[in-house]
């Protein structure tokens, strides 16, 4: 039979289901509703989850998973074959591409699955069996929510609305977490996480911006600052150093993703962009101050999390982040330290 004329398989006959996220930090934390929901619903099924490094830590480890899949950012032509070789010797019964990209497409085509499950994409749609729009016509969709609507189209029931899950960290995780608390005094203090990162120029508020709210932030008794970021924020790090008049802290290119989640998890306040740190705040259920420029709460705020979200009203939101049409990113830029500071108050 084609795929077009392949019945839609009874949910309790799926014992193996291969799910597929590549790429980034929130992406990945995202679809943990969506995993919860599939082993609530079938306790028995065996999940298989594809991540890429070094994402993968946000999956490994999670009890629902069965195995976790990594795959290297930068795969060249003869080891994604000689993974797909690999991949098609297990054959499931469902499969779900919560990302539709590339890659992730690719594998999706090429794995060997009774049903699989996607989103509607261009030149992409004879991938899957079950297709679904990735917005929808009246109005914003929120992406976690979108991830779920893919269990739901497999005929799964979803009966809640899960929050979002990490694994726990291991014994040599917490323990630095707790060391680092003990060595800096910051027992009895109201730790705020400052993301100086951003992913590109559309994301970024500035150093200038950063700095102010560091020193304002700092200049408040009980209140210790934490700069923390990835390996390419070192120079940003460096900027914010040499400007601020006030003391802070930085652990900036010094944590693995669950090390962040303790630090934040004892954290007062999360302050930053729209960014995989923020996902993770929302999965530690550390309150959250979110400066959104580019894109939309609706689309990817943090989940069932207890948060002040900034952002302009413009007639340019949201864009596709390839050129700001004012070219001073303004949706992002105009936001004053001031206004931040004035919100991470209400939490502090």
């Amino acid at each position: 039979m084609s795929r077009k004329e392949r019945p839609r398989i009874e949910p309790s006959t799926l014992k193996r289901i291969l799910l597929i996220r590549l790429r980034r930090i929130g992406d990945v934390v995202m679809t943990t509703p969506a995993v919860a929901a599939l082993k609530k619903s079938l306790p028995r099924a065996s999940l298989t989850y594809i991540a890429e490094e070094p994402y993968r830590r946000l999956v490994e480890g999670n009890p629902r998973l069965g195995r976790v899949i990594s795959v290297p950012p930068d795969q060249g032509f003869l080891d994604f074959l000689g993974f797909i070789r690999k991949l098609r010797r297990e054959k499931y019964d469902a499969l779900i591409d919560f990302h539709g990209g590339p890659r992730a497409s690719r594998i999706a085509f090429l794995a060997r699955a009774r049903v699989k499950a996607g989103y509607k994409l261009k030149y992409k749609n004879f991938i899957y069996d079950i297709r679904l729009p990735r917005g929808r016509k009246d109005g914003y969709i929120h992406s976690v929510e979108n991830h779920l609507n893919l269990v739901k189209a497999l005929g799964i029931a979803v009966s809640e609305l899960s929050p979002l899950e990490l694994p726990s960290a291991r014994p040599e995780e917490k323990k630095r977490i707790d060391a680092y608390w003990r060595e800096n005094d910051l027992a009895g203090k109201k730790a705020v996480v400052l993301h100086i990162g951003a992913g590109n120029a559309f994301r970024d508020w500035g150093a200038d911006n950063l700095a102010a709210l560091s020193d304002l932030l700092a200049g408040r008794s009980g209140v210790k600052v934490i700069l923390v970021g990835s390996a390419g924020d070192k120079p940003r790090e460096k900027e914010i150093l040499g400007t601020i008049r006030r003391p802070v802290l930085s652990l900036v290119a010094e944590l693995n993703l669950i090390e962040l989640r303790e630090l934040l998890g004892q954290a007062a306040l999360f302050v930053g962009p729209d960014s995989g740190p923020m996902h993770i705040a929302a999965a530690a259920g550390t309150p959250i101050v979110a400066l959104f420029g580019p894109t939309l709460p609706e689309n990817f705020g943090p989940w069932q999390a207890e948060a002040t979200l900034i952002a302009r009203d413009l007639d340019c939101r949201p864009c596709r982040q390839r050129r700001c049409i004012t070219d001073d990113f303004r949706c992002l830029r105009s936001i004053r330290p001031e206004e931040v500071y004035d919100a991470c108050l209400v939490y502090l």
